[in-house]
């Protein structure tokens, strides 16, 4: 088992000699990273405005019951 390891792990490392088959991958992987940067951003700016929507409508529910309150004491 030990002697198959190395050969079996190997069979994953590919190191062209020919360095232009490198740009394919760079570039692929830099559209995706873009693509996730983007992603991220949007994701982030959605959660900002959905935390002010809760916010905002925390305060309303708080002052409702505070007059709730109010109205039923007197």
């Amino acid at each position: 088992m030990n002697v198959l390891l190395p050969t079996v792990l190997g069979l994953f490392l590919y190191f062209p000699e020919d360095k232009s088959e490198y740009f394919p991958a760079a570039i692929s992987f830099t559209i995706f990273m873009i693509a996730c940067v983007f992603t991220m951003r949007w994701i982030i700016k959605k959660s900002r405005k959905e935390e002010l929507k809760t916010k905002n409508l925390e305060e309303e529910v708080t002052r409702r019951n505070q007059h709730l309150k109010k109205n039923s004491l007197h």
